[in-house]
C-alpha cells in the first residue's frame, strides 16, 4: 500500500463526492446539492479557510480531512478545527486515519496554530477509540442552533 497525504486539488472532484456522500450517509444528513457544490469551491479557493488534505492510496482517494483555521479569544495565534474526517470502509483500520491527523498536526504547527480541535458524537466508538489516543475529552457539550 502507498499512502500519499496532500492538499486536495480540482482532479479529485469525483472521488470526493463519493466519499462525501458516504460520510453524509454515517451521519444521516441529507444536504442540498447547492451546499456540497459551496462546500467543494471553497476547499478549492485559495482565499478560503476551508481546505481539505486527501489520504490517497495507491492512487484512489481513500479519505478527507476537511479543517479551517481561526482566530481565538484564548491564545494569540489562530486554532486549526477538524470539521469533516471521513474514511472510505474498506482502508479504516489500517492507520490512515491516523495518517491524516497527524499530516493536520503538523500543518498546523508549520503555519503557528495554537491548538487543533474536533468534535464527533458520544457514540461513534471507532472514531473516538483514535481520538482517545490524542487527547483526552475535554467535558464540554455542544449547542447548535439553525439560524435559517
Amino acid at each position: 500500500m502507498t499512502l500519499v497525504i496532500r492538499d486536495a486539488t480540482a482532479a479529485d472532484d469525483a472521488a470526493w463526492r463519493k466519499l462525501w456522500a458516504g460520510y453524509l450517509t454515517f451521519y444521516k444528513v441529507d444536504l442540498d446539492p447547492e451546499i456540497t457544490d459551496h462546500t467543494w469551491a471553497r476547499i478549492l479557493d485559495p482565499s478560503s479557510r476551508v481546505a481539505m488534505r486527501v489520504a490517497e492510496v495507491d492512487g484512489g482517494l481513500a479519505g478527507f480531512a476537511i479543517h479551517h483555521f481561526h482566530d481565538s479569544t484564548w491564545v494569540k495565534t489562530p486554532d486549526c478545527y477538524l470539521e469533516d474526517l471521513f474514511l472510505d470502509a474498506r482502508f479504516r483500520g489500517q492507520g490512515i486515519g491516523r495518517a491524516l491527523i497527524d499530516d493536520l498536526i503538523a500543518l498546523a504547527k508549520t503555519q503557528g496554530w495554537s491548538r487543533l480541535y474536533w468534535h464527533t458524537n458520544h457514540d461513534n466508538a471507532t472514531a473516538r477509540k483514535l481520538y482517545d489516543s490524542y487527547a483526552r475529552e475535554d467535558g464540554h457539550v455542544r449547542y447548535r442552533m439553525s439560524l435559517g
